[in-house]
């Protein structure tokens, strides 16, 4: 309580003095402490002499300078033969850094370098505040304290007199104003005025520092399933104004020990952030079953390991820069030992680029690289190497006609050790004409080229398992013309408070017959993923890249509805595709094995503010069954919100290429259905937090991952404790759920234990 009482005190002589001299603010300037020979300059509202003793008295609002020190106070008696002067009454001594120092008594020599203070409080950066029953100055560089108490929290208004949420109370302290650093002993961290720990020793920086070398706060975990307990300790070595490293050693009682560091510099033209461990990692992995049910095991994953997660970044010029991304690892199994982030994750991808951007136009060339981490699912020899792969966009300005040329190209040369391995070249111009006429109805004519050039080698090897072995030289060209419409029809009712909008789309594309995208011996690299949905439903090219195209004649033909009224929202599409060409080897479950296509239809309802659905679906009319579905609710209060997420297929697309689907078929993994459900939860209240989530596959009757946070945060304190349980297998094994409780105490730093 003494110490509560102290800095009430200390707040209540803050105010008094501020009223006296509000009406004549100073403005001071940081700079070097006060010198003995530098001139003072003095202002008060009554100045009496003793000429025979050599004392001069300043009286009622006092305000005294000398280079950038300045005294305030009600009294100051200055003795001409000691060079002492003596302040009374609502002392305030503003130093050079701007922290303010408040006391009832001071007696200041050496131009106000040293002195003593009773009854001080100090205002600082981030509304910290020291306060001590008594202080000595030394030549403006070190203040001794005795009985000091710190806190970074806002003092009651109505009663200073009682604690704050939480404070720094000690038997003395030192505050080194040249370092930077205050260091208490014999400490006491109190909450709410009750002590909940005791620091024999304990140094931090003044809240003004940003950047300071020195220790962080180690962290001590009691239990995890792989390193057991460990314990981490942090260092931060400040370089330079533009750089800095940390350095963490890592000890643990199961396996050996790491070594971590993140170099950090922000340069005039760019960045650069690398992050580098190195471990002894003392586990062995046995063998496991993977996905397909095939019997493997990790290899190199115990011994020296480490990992390097490198980005810089450079501009050239305006309009060019440069960058790199380097993300390796010695095996994903050491990732998951150590908690290295990234870990989880089915690659890890590295690339070099070179980028510029102009007025419609952008251009890239960039290498690239990747690492697989499941190694019971993707092996490193069968992952690609891009050197190089370019790319260009362009988009023109309305020509004569009225249309806008828009022209792209994406040209690449993929090697792999066990696999397809292929050169690219592609272009592709577009030209669109929007137009209208009088019934209202929006036109956008299409004109469109793709092209392409390959050289192949190996093409019965994955990705692509081709039919033929040899290396061949293949192109392919396709010329497309598209007319859509869109005809609008808009009403407003409810007097004029609400809009509804009916609007029929149709559009026709004609094209020359792409044929079976997969018998044709033709690189695949970006175009694995080809289904109908309402986003692909006028697309000109359904599947995701270029590498196979979407010819043929078709028409698509949709429904748009929207009903908006006092804050009220229904939003619809549905629609279907007919085509005249139907490619049967194209993948399963893509809702185009048919003439008439699946029908695919869209729904957002958000009857207030406070809900909030979108749905979607495709229903195969011919099979009598739903082959895709999804769908996203949001809906609360101000303190409350539940979230929830479902999707659904018949199979799980990732599978699909895994194994060689021309001569077999794809892998029972493929025939999973996907059928998940996630569901969320939060909830706040004035300095309270909660939340929640869980995801769930129900086609395999497990979880996927769940977790939840809880929390209180106010002006100068946070606690946060959070659970995360992760399902998902890499490697055959899974680490064990993850509890982090945290403390934030502002000024100071965070504490916290994980496991």
């Amino acid at each position: 309580m003494l110490g509560s009482t102290l800095l009430g005190a200390a707040i209540q002589v803050h105010r008094a003095h501020a009223q006296a001299i509000s009406t004549k603010p100073i403005q001071v300037q940081t700079g070097a402490p006060a010198s003995g020979n530098e001139p003072v300059t003095f202002q008060a509202d009554k100045v009496t002499y003793d000429n025979a003793n050599g004392i001069v008295t300043w009286s009622g609002n006092v305000q005294i300078w000398q280079n950038d020190h300045v005294l305030r106070a009600d009294t100051v008696t200055y003795d001409r033969n000691t060079g002492l002067a003596a302040a009374k009454g609502n002392v305030a001594l503003v130093q050079p850094d701007g922290t303010v120092l408040f006391s009832d008594y001071a007696e200041l020599s050496g131009g106000m370098r040293n002195g003593i203070m009773t009854r001080v409080h100090a205002l600082m950066s981030e509304n910290a505040k020291l306060a001590a029953n008594g202080m000595r100055r030394t030549d403006a560089k070190v203040n001794d304290l005795a009985r000091a108490v710190y806190t970074a929290c806002a003092i009651c208004a109505k009663h200073p007199e009682r604690p704050p949420f939480w404070q720094l109370r000690a038997y003395d302290a030192i505050d080194d104003t040249e370092h930077k650093r205050i260091e208490f002993r014999d400490a006491y961290i109190d909450m709410l005025g009750i002590p909940v720990m005791y620091l024999p020793v304990f140094s931090m920086s003044d809240p003004s520092v940003k950047r300071q070398s020195g220790f962080l706060t180690p962290g001590l975990t009691p239990y995890d399933r792989y390193l057991g307990s460990y314990a981490t300790i942090p260092y931060y070595w400040v370089i330079d104004g533009q750089s800095d490293m940390t350095i963490q050693a890592l000890l643990s009682t199961r396996t050996g020990p790491q070594v971590s560091s993140q170099y950090r510099n922000a340069l005039n033209f760019g960045t650069l952030n690398i992050l580098a461990g190195l471990a002894y990692d003392t586990h062995r992995e046995g063998a496991f079953v993977n996905t397909f049910g095939n019997t493997t095991g990790s290899t190199n994953d115990h011994g020296i390991q480490g990992f390097v997660f490198a980005q810089a970044q450079a501009s050239i010029s305006r309009e060019w820069r440069t960058g790199a991304n380097i993300n390796l690892a010695t095996s994903a199994n050491y990732m998951r030992d150590y908690r290295v982030t990234g870990y989880g994750q089915e690659t890890l991808a590295s690339n070099v680029y070179l980028e510029g951007f102009g007025t419609g136009a952008y251009a890239r060339v960039d290498a690239q690289a990747y690492q697989g981490l499941n190694q019971g699912t993707i092996n490193n020899n069968q992952l690609p190497w891009v050197l190089p792969r370019f790319t260009y966009s362009y988009f023109g300005q309305p020509d004569a006609l009225g249309g806008r040329l828009s022209v792209d190209t994406t040209d690449f040369y993929v090697f792999r050790t066990v696999g397809v391995s292929d050169q690219r070249g592609q272009l592709a111009l577009n030209w669109d004409r929007p137009f209208h006429n009088r019934l209202g109805q929006l036109w956008k004519l299409t004109l469109r080229l793709d092209s392409t050039l390959y050289q192949a080698t190996d093409l019965n090897e994955q990705p692509l398992y081709g039919l033929t072995k040899r290396s061949a030289t293949s192109g392919q060209a396709l010329p497309t013309m598209a007319l859509r419409m869109n005809w609008p029809f808009l009403r407003t009712f409810a007097k004029g408070r609400g809009t509804q909008i009916l609007e029929p789309i149709a559009q026709v594309i004609a094209a020359p017959n792409s044929g079976n995208s997969r018998t044709r011996n033709m690189p695949n690299e970006d175009s694995l993923a080809y289904e109908l949905t309402d986003s692909t439903l006028f697309s000109l090219n359904r599947y995701a890249g270029t590498d196979r195209l979407d010819g043929g004649l078709r028409g698509n033909f949709g429904l748009h509805g929207n009903w908006t009224w006092n804050g009220h929202e229904i939003d619809t599409l549905v629609g279907e595709s007919v085509q005249e060409h139907i490619d049967r080897n194209r993948i399963p479950y893509s809702g185009l094995s048919h003439h008439l296509s699946d029908v695919v239809a869209r729904a957002r309802l958000a009857p207030n503010r406070f809900v909030d659905f979108t749905g979607r679906v495709r229903v195969d009319p011919y099979a009598k069954r739903v082959d895709f579905g999804d769908a996203l609710l949001s809906t609360g209060l101000t303190h409350f919100h539940v979230t929830g997420g479902y999707v659904y297929e018949p199979v799980t697309p990732y599978y699909y290429y895994a194994t060689n689907v021309q001569t077999g078929s794809p892998p029972a993994a493929y025939y999973v259905k996907t059928n998940e459900l996630t569901m969320g939860a939060s909830a706040n209240w004035a300095a309270y937090h909660v939340s929640g989530f869980v995801r769930r596959s129900l086609s395999r009757e497990q979880f996927v991952a769940m977790g939840g946070n809880a929390g209180y945060q106010n002006d100068c304190f946070g606690f946060n404790i959070m659970y995360v349980k992760q399902y998902t297998s890499i490697g055959g094994q899974q680490r064990n759920s993850t509890i982090m409780f945290t403390l934030t105490f502002k000024t100071i730093g965070a504490f916290g234990i994980h496991g």
